[in-house]
């Protein structure tokens, strides 16, 4: 069974990143720093960050990345906003407010070292892309502005308009494109990672595709760093970019990476409904317009097909103000979802097919002017006009949930290491900051924490125990046999020959998750998933058709082998949310709820992290388990209320 070690510092909670980032790591002098060479898998946020911020203290980096420009990272599709307890508006906010506020929002599911080390360092982000030139949002006077955000009752989200992630992605990208710039870095577009190198145990490099000419290569380094994202779309459609995937993180787990907690995915409530099959994803519209938006259903579903400003206020019921008052509109996300769904359920969903519920600005239009509200979310009403042609500023928006996030991804101790040494995984790749659900604005933070603030520090603990100009060479066994696996794979799929699109077997995939394992999810259903899952895998491999070759661009390959990881992927998502007999944060388990709906964890049998351990295919995974103890912060029932 794999070794998991949290390598949690002692000491007061406060203190832990603190003294150990001063004390305790161990170091690597500069001069050794240029005889290490670091890959990084992805070029988001935390990709980035993390390799400009290795580059500017020495070492040598390779960054890896499949779009054409690090400025296509998905990062940038981050709309809402980015948390820090810089306590702004002086309305009560601090370090540890935001971290009891991230722990309770996941559910006390995450653990406490993590999640404080990132309520600490989040007031640094915020300066350091301030000094990049990232255009925050600003009041009057020309202090920076905050806004609020879900499962928080204090104003702690900076934010630049709609469009936050793009604006702090290219901060991060001009940081990297500067090393780039004089060499420390090397960029290397179209190349998507589709085999993690192990030497004698421990990471040392990759296997990469290069889209465009279908080249596969072999890559060394003394450590690899994963920040590749998060795994949405096995459910087909969910907001994701529809070339997110999990393929680096899933070729990581089957080289030995336990995957922790899968089945902790999020669900957005703010989200533009489903309109058709005919659809490849769907649209968010940012949380920060729950901050003047008020979500009602009609009270009578026989008001649900009048046009909704024929309905009197009397017949509107504003369901998240009457049945969470302290947090209204602006409850976590897992809750606000949950609570649209029942809507919807009891036949007062509101648009086509009802799974839809209205997000109404006529008050917001009433206080601010319809100036004043175009002034602060006018993009996003642009979007939402261009995919309904609705104008939101004169009707409700329609909005419904939609799969948005994971909080699940490899495990990885207090270093950001997964079990394999040397193989570190950072932002949504990594399942370590957000418990069983994520607060909105913190994906952001914790993708720039880990990057800027966490892993230049701790990745030099690893590096300082191997020898410098010791990593392998390309032509060591390992190399060429992470390379015939992956030819061995995409000649496979190349020579099935069947009738079958892609697009076809990932779209029965994601009706299968959606259906079984989404936003409700039951014993009967994960076993029925269970059982289809494998059925459909084997299908897939007898009668996908992948025409062309593999020696050139060839996107009907790439889907493929990303979809045969959502397969698997799937399984042991639908695995993982049958053991975890509980309900908590995004995993709602039917039989495990109070009777008003809310959330009934089981602190005693599950109050731990699930990390699963691949032994083959076709064998069934080992579940181990990381207690996850609270010394400073009790467990509670949850409650918005």
């Amino acid at each position: 069974m794999a070794k998991l070690e949290s390598k949690i510092p002692s000491g007061p909670l406060a203190d832990k990143w603190s003294s150990y980032k001063s004390g305790a790591l161990k170091l690597v002098n500069p001069a050794n720093k240029r005889k290490y060479e670091v890959i990084v898998v992805g070029a988001g946020l935390a990709g980035a960050s993390a390799a400009a911020t290795l580059a500017e203290l020495g070492y040598k980096v390779k960054c890896f990345v499949f779009h054409d420009t690090p400025r296509r990272a998905h990062s940038i599709a981050a709309q809402g906003g980015i948390n820090a307890a810089k306590n702004y508006q002086n309305d009560g906010d601090s370090v540890h407010r935001l971290y009891y506020d991230t722990i309770k929002g996941g559910d006390y599911r995450a653990r406490e070292a993590n999640v404080h080390r990132l309520a600490e360092v989040s007031v640094n982000i915020i300066d350091q892309c301030v000094a990049q030139g990232v255009p925050f949002a600003r009041e009057y006077g020309g202090l920076l502005a905050n806004r609020s955000f879900g499962g928080a009752q204090v104003s702690r989200t900076f934010y630049a308009r709609g469009q936050t992630g793009q604006q702090l992605l290219l901060g991060a990208y001009s940081a990297l494109m500067k090393e780039a710039g004089r060499g420390a870095v090397s960029v290397h577009p179209f190349e998507e990672m589709c085999d993690l190198v192990v030497v004698d145990g421990q990471a040392k490099g990759i296997i990469t595709r290069n889209l465009v000419s279908g080249e596969i290569q072999r890559w060394s380094a003394d450590a690899v760093i994963l920040a590749t994202g998060g795994y949405g779309n096995v459910f087909n459609l969910s907001t994701y970019a529809r070339g997110s995937n999990a393929t680096a993180i899933w070729r990581a787990y089957k080289r030995g990476a336990c995957f922790a907690n899968p089945c902790f995915t999020q669900i957005h409530p703010t989200c533009i409904p489903v309109s058709g099959d005919y659809q490849s994803k769907l649209t968010l519209m940012s949380e920060s317009l729950r901050n003047d938006g008020r979500i009602w259903v009609p009270k009578n579903a026989a008001d649900c097909d009048k046009n909704p400003n024929d309905i009197p206020e009397d017949a509107r019921d504003y369901y998240l103000e009457r049945i969470y008052p302290s947090f209204g509109n602006l409850a976590p996300r897992d809750v606000s979802s949950r609570a649209a769904m029942r809507m919807c359920d009891e036949g007062r969903g509101v648009g086509p097919g009802k799974r839809g519920v209205y997000l109404d600005f006529a008050d917001a239009i009433q206080r601010l002017t319809e100036d004043g509200v175009r002034e602060r979310y006018g993009n996003l009403f642009d979007i939402y006009h261009e995919i309904t042609n609705e104008n939101a500023y004169k009707q409700p928006m329609r909005i419904y949930p939609a799969v948005h996030y994971t909080m699940g991804g490899l495990w990885v101790d207090y270093n950001l290491m997964s079990n394999v040494p040397g193989l570190f995984v950072l932002g949504e790749a990594n399942f370590s900051d957000h418990g069983a659900n994520r607060l909105g604005a913190s994906a952001l933070m914790q993708g720039l924490a880990d990057g800027y603030f966490v892993i230049p520090y701790t990745i030099g603990d690893y590096l300082a125990t191997q020898k410098p100009g010791s990593r392998p060479k390309i032509d060591r066994s390992e190399f060429a046999q992470a390379e015939e696996n992956v030819r061995g794979i995409n000649n496979r799929l190349l020579g099935i020959n069947g009738r079958e699109t892609v697009a076809s077997f990932h779209k029965r995939l994601g009706h299968i998750m959606w259906e079984n394992c989404g936003m409700a999810r039951t014993k009967a259903s994960l076993e029925k998933a269970l059982k289809l899952i494998p059925e459909l895998r084997a299908e897939f491999w007898q009668n996908v058709k992948v025409p062309g070759t593999g020696a050139t661009l060839n996107q009907s390959l790439e889907n493929a082998s990303r979809v045969a990881d959502y397969m698997e992927l799937g399984e042991l998502l639908c695995r993982d949310a049958l053991t975890r007999e509980e309900s908590c944060g995004g995993h709602f388990r039917e039989e495990y709820q109070y009777p008003d709906g809310e959330c009934k964890r089981d602190d005693d049998n599950f109050g731990h992290v699930a990390a699963w351990e691949y032994q083959g295919d076709d064998k069934t995974p080992v579940r181990n388990v990381e207690a996850l103890n609270y010394e400073f912060t009790k467990m509670s029932v949850r409650s918005y209320k």
